[in-house]
């Protein structure tokens, strides 16, 4: 596929992943925009993001606030072979959680709960250029993932103090997508299907008042899901773009071998974006877009995942320090969606949280060679 002369055709891959603490475990949306970019480039980013995510249990009491800062990195490397064929291989970590009550477990709804988890996924992708507009990708992905989880206070009845602890575990899924381009006015359309990835995390549960026993494997499903990017240059040193995404988080699961039922129930997330980008100088462009996230279902959800959609404004700019050398970076603030808390029994509200939101930040070195 022929590359866009417009500077500003990179802006898709520009760093602007700051997801905050939503009601899945979505936290970068799992891109892939490097394989676009033209010729040879390695890159490294980092983000960082700071929750605020309070509100009150059912008993009128104000609960802090239980969303921990996070950090994330991300690296690639993106090379041309000849004219039509290119291979990127893309390292990041695309799904986590960080949420921490405090209180004391005897006198609280919630007082000790909190949920952790950690991933890691190395995606390597080959794109081959079927003409100049026309181009398909693909290729293997792996994804390890594992977790924590601790059911605490007055809310979880008999499970108060119940921990489980799920190991690392990797699995193989695999990305495909489809390219158009008009390069002349730096038009892209991009749908690119990530598929689910099957674990098999060994556990270990803590039930109230007994030591640690081991209960097997525990399957989880990170779910699958479909993206459909567009960009186009409207006048000149001037880009618009947009997405739709659906991640199909209701097939996702943590149901231990025991008498706990699901600990994760989760709904579908659609994720809308436009923005708009501008190259001011040579050497400087900016960017700014809105995005917001649908989550199907009620309000009705777990206290260790507070948050029901999201709405998220993003400003950044790149630099060009050298021919080739780039460093761009992002701000962004997320306002997180009004959420109902529930445990067993399922229904009953223990909580409301809501006005709440995060601030975000990431940079990235590019470098061409």
């Amino acid at each position: 596929m022929t590359k866009s002369v417009l500077v500003l055709a990179i802006w898709l891959g520009f760093l602007t992943s700051t997801s905050a603490v939503a009601g899945n475990l979505d936290r970068n949306k799992t891109p892939i925009d490097l394989i676009f970019d033209e010729g040879n480039r390695a890159e490294l980013s980092m983000t960082v993001v700071a929750p605020n995510v309070t509100g009150r249990d059912s008993s009128g009491n104000a609960v802090g606030n239980v969303g921990e800062d996070f950090g994330s990195v991300a690296a690639g490397m993106k090379l041309q072979f000849g004219q039509r064929l290119s291979f990127a291989m893309i390292y990041d970590q695309p799904y986590g959680a960080d949420t921490q009550y405090g209180g004391s477990p005897t006198t609280t709804l919630f007082g000790g709960a909190r949920s952790q988890a950690e991933s890691d996924a190395l995606t390597v992708l080959l794109s081959y250029d079927v003409t100049d507009r026309i181009a398909f990708y693909g290729g293997p992905r792996v994804v390890q993932a594992r977790g924590n989880i601790t059911l605490s206070g007055l809310a979880y009845g008999p499970l108060n103090g119940y921990d489980v602890r799920f190991s690392n575990d990797s699995a193989l899924g695999y990305v495909v997508g489809a390219g158009y381009e008009i390069p002349e006015i730096a038009f892209r359309a991009a749908l690119t299907y990530h598929s689910d990835v099957d674990l098999e995390m060994q556990t270990v549960e803590t039930f109230p008042g007994t030591t640690p026993i081991s209960t097997g494997p525990t399957g989880a499903t990170l779910p699958q899901s479909l993206k459909l990017q567009v960009q186009s240059g409207v006048a000149e040193d001037t880009l618009v773009f947009g997405s739709v995404r659906w991640s199909d988080w209701s097939k996702f699961t943590l149901d231990p071998n025991s008498a706990v039922t699901n600990l994760a129930i989760l709904d579908d997330a659609w994720t809308y974006e436009i923005g708009v980008g501008r190259r001011f100088t040579n050497n400087f462009s900016a960017r700014l877009s809105y995005s917001y996230e649908h989550e199907e279902g009620d309000k009705l959800v777990s206290p260790l995942a507070p948050a029901k959609g999201a709405q998220t404004v993003t400003l950044g700019g790149i630099y060009q320090l050298t021919p080739r050398v780039d460093i761009s970076g992002g701000i962004s603030y997320t306002w997180l969606g009004k959420a109902l808390l529930e445990t067993y029994p399922e229904n009953v509200v223990r909580g409301t949280f809501d006005d709440n939101g995060a601030f975000g930040a990431g940079l990235r070195v590019g470098v061409s060679f």
